[in-house]
């Protein structure tokens, strides 16, 4: 998520991908407090800078780098604060079309410190413009577009951190989105590193995911189980909550591939498996994730994007019919209120509207 912020625009070049003990941080700072003062004579807003093509080339440096799950919950989420339609199936779309070059863990070799010594995230970037796909006409903090940023940027020939895009690690992003009468509101799963994209099998369910982790715990599932964690979403949660302990509990015992999970939930980039998340609509307000029962066969396809159940409209609707929104233990407070609020993860998880709802610009004095 640190490469979002160069690639979108809104971070001087070079200055998220340095390690935090790195000297290079003090210049870096002291260079973005100029800058700030520098965008106020012009009036160069965040909004100018967070175009459509802005939020596509974040998308690209995503997927080219097997990027975290998160960024198809952060990126609309900022794109709708901006007054931008971009949801789930957009930023799918970019992961489907984007090749994967970055070698980084966990799918792949590398950590952020190697990418840094290899070129830093405008390596990244360069590689993706060089190869037809950054819009490289995108309006950028420095005041100048990425093409301009990246002019004397030159491929480094003596690494393999990264690749150019004519010889990528797979064709496709590190990240694809799903769909299917499981998800008609979309989710998203990591597929960097994954050595088998298609999983079919019988449903386990959970209502929240401390009883998966304890079925986890007490190896009470099979091999070839599908756990299913509803009732995490945004509302559910409430909060939406990361299913990271329980994934790792998985890769503990070795499990880690030969069974999938799927939530309403969301994962950390550090998740590894067939994890699937972001599930919509989610189970608190009664999307098909709720009406599912255990031994229902779920068929779970990353190259298709496919997310189904083998229940029909008519036994959906049968199940809807008897059930009841499930009751939250936070009655009141900041965590109710949320919950009242928040909006479907497929746009970002929202409390407000968005800018598009706006007829009163703020940052006009």
């Amino acid at each position: 998520m640190a490469m979002v912020a160069e690639a979108i625009g809104l971070a001087l070049p070079y200055s998220c991908g340095a390690p935090a003990p790195y000297e290079i941080r003090d210049a870096l700072c002291a260079k973005a407090g100029e800058q700030v003062m520098a965008l106020l004579k012009v009036q160069l807003r965040p909004r100018d800078i967070c175009t459509r093509k802005a939020f596509e080339n974040a998308a690209m440096t995503v997927a080219a780098t097997g990027g975290s799950t998160n960024a198809a919950l952060h990126l609309p989420a900022m794109a709708h604060e901006a007054g931008i339609n971009f949801d789930l199936f957009d930023v799918g779309e970019i992961f489907r079309k984007t090749p994967y070059i970055g070698d980084l863990k966990p799918g792949g070799k590398y950590v952020a410190k190697d990418l840094f010594e290899a070129g830093g995230i405008p390596l990244v970037m360069k590689a993706l413009l060089d190869g037809g796909y950054l819009h490289g006409d995108a309006m950028t903090v420095t005041g100048r577009t990425v093409a301009e940023n990246l002019k004397n940027v030159k491929f480094n020939e003596n690494q393999d951190v990264v690749r150019k895009t004519s010889n990528p690690i797979t064709v496709t992003g590190g990240v694809v989105s799903l769909k299917g009468n499981l998800a008609p509101d979309g989710a998203i799963v990591k597929v960097a590193g994954l050595k088998n994209l298609r999983f079919v099998g019988p449903a386990r369910v959970f209502d929240n995911e401390e009883e998966c982790f304890d079925c986890v715990e007490k190896r009470q599932y099979k091999e070839g189980d599908v756990l299913v964690i509803r009732y995490e979403g945004p509302k559910g949660g409430p909060g939406m909550r990361e299913m990271l302990s329980t994934t790792a509990a998985l890769y503990g015992q070795g499990m880690g591939d030969k069974v999938a999970l799927i939530t309403d939930g969301r994962f950390s980039g550090a998740t590894r498996g067939f994890c699937i998340g972001h599930v919509g609509p989610e189970a608190a307000v009664g999307g098909p994730i709720a009406h599912i029962k255990d031994g229902d066969i779920i068929t779970l396809d990353a190259t298709t994007g496919e997310i189904s159940v083998n229940v029909s409209e008519e036994e959906f609707k049968s199940r809807a019919a008897s059930w009841k929104p499930r009751a939250t233990e936070y009655g009141s407070g900041a965590i109710w209120k949320y919950a009242q609020l928040v909006g479907p993860a497929r746009y970002g998880a929202l409390t407000t509207p968005g800018a598009d709802k706006e007829t009163h610009c703020y940052a006009d004095i």
